[in-house]
């Protein structure tokens, strides 16, 4: 995607190039840093050309192909109208499994030979992920080493850490005629290169840059695509905005290990940032892709539960049972300087990997997974139980973790989960989604134990926890003076007035009544709550909305699919129509590319959607909101 400030962003098979409109990288830092990527580390840092010894002049800025791993600039020498440019450079770049490509074109102009001078300036910081973003925050690097020397036809960049060794290698074709150190030192190098041009004749160089982490990058396995037509001229904005969402998805495919060691192509949650997998946006992409690709769903499944919790580690939140919420391979996390290599600080990822395993049997009638998975969904349950505070507290409940997220539900930037002054409740929180996501997992848990597993005392008593869940949500979440339900429980059982959209999962998890959950559903879409293009993640009018926040009165697409999923589960026909047309109208408007969150400004403030400054795009949980809408509206 180009980006607002003309950055272009190449992802493929969870490597990730970032780039100047001319194809460079520079090494800036900060919230948006540029470079190649993967595995959380920075394995370009500098990939700078000069053409006839300065930058040369952008005719045509890099511009992202329709498929998303491949871009395209036109540059030449600085030339004048009575001197114009002796030939011209074509710059295509393209990214793949740990690769940058690069093939350049030098194009003579001239009716005489002409010689191209070109030079490229490379260098590789291995800098992780987190401490690019971290506004500042240094980590120590005790021992390590960073080294460059020439290779046959290019330069290698090595990285050292006690038992860590990551490099990046250059190769070229034709071979530079030089390598040489930059005047300021370092590991940069400048390769160099004369190339004769016959009169308008051509010449060319291919660069592949090889990314090399610590951690290999496996391959994606892929299975032969499945042939899409693109959308006709008489489609709608929201076939256009599916097509666009299929796409996008390919590109966010990342591997995985699965339960059994198997390799799987599993969804990573979104780029720039998050090419990994993550419970909740893994599991929740997964489900809205369940009637139109379910192999997705097993994949995710898998792979979750080949990274369930065994033991207790409170430094990542590891407990016996639970899901994990991301997973990373960077340097830090593998040093444990952050809790992010696996980290389990999540309370809802755990009961949507019970939804989703059943959901699976539901939709393909296929009884293998839930079968393999069986004692993985036992000791989630088990984990619901026990440490996630159901039986001892009634609800599955939090406490904020300061080392990693603060809040651990999918609002989980801190002052997200508050009563409708601003204030922030404390104590273990039990926020009101999540208490639906469980409720809908002991039911359909205890439906796998009659139909799959063959154990109806189980059943019974998953069925039972799950009439108790729903009995005290009812009696403790709802604000009879609102008529809508409560954002969260304090620790002291304090109802967090805030109204949030939170409140239409509960609508799709089913834990309301019939009578409440069509007054919650019919609330959602008045003018407070719903923007024109969605709905708000917090109502305006209150307190601590802010329609520039993250998660205080911005849009979330994601958030808006399963708002129509229980709209339509609840047969609120016309707010399902509104919403799907709301959407497909913002799509349209973002190059059918739904972005992971927008600002919550009404339709009647801007001709399009306003974007939210820090949005991941493309990003998987929206790129699968279109699918999720076309089955809500099948359903109405």
């Amino acid at each position: 995607m180009t980006e607002t400030t003309g950055r272009v962003q190449l992802v493929r098979d969870g490597t990730l190039a970032r780039l100047g409109p001319a194809g460079d990288i520079d090494g800036v830092g900060g919230t948006a840093p540029d470079g190649l990527f993967a595995h959380d580390a920075r394995h370009l840092s500098r990939w700078q050309l000069r053409v006839a010894g300065s930058a040369p002049v952008t005719l045509r800025p890099a511009e992202e192909d329709p498929a998303g791993a491949s871009s395209v600039s036109v540059l030449t020498p600085p030339g004048t109208r009575e001197a114009p440019p002796a030939y011209t450079v074509f710059r295509d770049q393209s990214v793949t499994g740990g690769i940058l490509t690069e093939r350049l074109a030098f194009v003579s102009n001239l009716p005489e030979p002409v010689t191209a001078e070109l030079e490229l300036t490379a260098d590789a910081d291995f800098a992780d992920l987190f401490e690019l973003r971290a506004d500042g925050r240094t980590y120590e690097r005790p021992g390590a080493e960073h080294s460059a020397r020439p290779v046959q036809g290019g330069v290698r960049f090595d990285y050292r850490r006690d038992d860590w060794h990551s490099r990046t290698v250059v190769e070229c074709a034709p071979a530079p005629d030089s390598v040489r150190e930059t005047p300021d030192g370092g590991t940069a190098r400048t390769l160099r290169w004369r190339l004769a041009l016959e009169p308008h004749g051509r010449a060319e160089l291919r660069l592949i840059v090889h990314a090399r982490p610590h951690a290999p990058v496996p391959p994606v396995p892929r299975k032969p695509a499945r042939a899409r037509q693109a959308p006709g001229p008489g489609a709608s904005d929201l076939d256009r905005a599916f097509d666009q969402g299929m796409t996008d998805l390919d590109l966010l495919t990342v591997h995985a290990a699965g339960v059994d060691g198997e390799d799987l192509a599993v969804p990573a949650a979104g780029s720039p940032w998050f090419l990994t997998l993550f419970g909740r946006d893994s599991l929740l992409t997964s489900h809205f892709l369940l009637p139109y690709a379910p192999g997705t769903a097993a994949a995710t499944l898998s792979a979750l539960a080949a990274t369930q919790g065994q033991t207790y580690d409170a430094f990542r939140g590891e407990q016996p049972g639970r899901i994990v919420h991301e997973v990373r391979r960077g340097e830090l996390a593998h040093f444990r300087q952050i809790p992010y290599g696996r980290y389990y600080g999540t309370v809802d990822a755990t009961p949507l990997f019970l939804v989703l395993l059943h959901a699976h049997h539901e939709t393909t009638g296929d009884r293998t997974l839930a079968a393999r998975l069986e004692q993985h969904a036992r000791r989630a349950v088990d984990w619901m139980l026990t440490d996630g505070g159901l039986r001892e507290r009634g609800y599955l409940v939090y406490t904020p973790d300061p080392g990693g997220l603060l809040n651990q539900n999918w609002k989980d930037s801190p002052g997200s989960v508050c009563f409708a002054d601003g204030t922030v409740p404390e104590g273990p929180l039990a926020v009101s989604e999540v208490q639906g996501y469980a409720y809908d997992a002991l039911l359909r848990t205890a439906r796998l134990a009659r139909d799959v597993w063959d154990d109806e005392d189980y059943a019974r008593r998953l069925d039972d926890l799950a009439a108790g869940l729903r009995e005290r949500f009812l009696r403790d979440f709802w604000m009879p003076e609102a008529g809508f339900p409560a954002l969260a429980l304090d620790g002291a059982g304090r109802q967090a007035d805030a109204l949030g959209s939170d409140a239409g999962h509960l609508l799709w998890s089913g834990i309301l009544d019939e009578e409440r959950a069509r007054a919650t559903g019919r609330r959602l879409l008045e003018p407070d709550f719903f923007s024109g293009w969605a709905v708000r993640t917090l109502a305006s009018g209150q307190a601590p909305y802010h329609p520039l926040s993250y998660h205080c009165g911005s849009v979330w697409p994601h958030d808006n699919a399963l708002i129509a999923l229980g709209l339509a589960r609840y047969g609120l026909g016309d707010e399902v129509r509104a919403l799907a047309d709301g959407l497909a109208a913002a799509a349209a408007r973002c190059g059918y590319r739904l972005p992971e969150v927008f600002a919550g400004y009404g339709r009647a403030d801007a001709p399009a959607p306003v974007p939210y400054p820090h949005s991941c795009s493309p990003q998987a949980w929206a790129a699968a909101t279109p699918a999720a809408l076309r089955t809500a509206l099948g359903q109405v």
